[in-house]
């Protein structure tokens, strides 16, 4: 199979990064397309490859695939023996629930802590609402761990679609400094030591340097 995914700035596209995460995690053998944002042709380039215009989109040779669900979904039924969902019936409702929930909120935290991989500073002062969120991701990721650490150390115990969603949450949460109950900080360190994400976090940082 033929594929190639076009992802935005890897320091700041967290929507690329969970497709990409999702790609790493199937075995798939994928060509990355750079497309910089916020420049005078983004726009353009992108609409060549997507009809929404934005990142990421999944080219295969059927047609493209785009948002970072539908391809995460894609990739699932095209590589089902990489268990990209929690094989277990509850567990994998789970893990779609809280990655619809991903997928569909947390607006305060995208705000006000946009996603920026070379950030190493606090805010100023963190938003009620956007702790709000942090409250809530701590309290699925306290949920998820108390049901599956027998398994491992990622959400459900092996690294599936639902770590891909969070792993730019962990992110965003290293970068300003937001203090974190135990398990959530134990489990934004089992995110930077994911050798796909550590793979990245590097690049991402060379970007930035130029």
């Amino acid at each position: 199979m033929t594929l190639q995914l076009v992802i935005g700035d890897k320091n700041y596209s967290s929507w690329s990064l969970r497709a990409a995460l999702v790609v790493d995690l199937a075995g798939a053998q994928c060509e990355e397309l750079l497309v910089r944002l916020y420049q005078p042709g983004s726009r353009a380039q992108l609409l060549r490859h997507s009809p929404t215009g934005k990142v990421p989109v999944l080219l295969t040779e059927q047609g493209a695939v785009w948002d970072s669900l539908a391809i995460a979904e894609y990739l699932a039924e095209c590589y089902p023996e990489a268990q990209l969902w929690p094989q277990e019936r509850q567990a994998r409702a789970l893990a779609r629930s809280i990655c619809a929930e991903m997928h569909s909120g947390f607006t305060a935290l995208r705000s006000h802590l946009p996603m920026d991989l070379a950030r190493d500073k606090a805010l100023a002062e963190l938003p009620d609402e956007a702790q709000a969120d942090i409250n809530r991701i701590c309290a699925i990721w306290a949920d998820c761990r108390e049901r599956y650490a027998s398994s491992g150390n990622y959400l459900f115990g092996q690294a599936s679609i639902a770590d891909a969603f969070y792993a730019p949450v962990a992110a965003r949460l290293r970068s300003y400094h937001v203090a974190l109950p135990t398990t959530a900080a134990a489990y934004v360190e089992t995110i930077y030591r994911w050798p796909a994400f550590q793979r990245w976090y590097q690049v991402a940082l060379q970007e930035v340097k130029g």
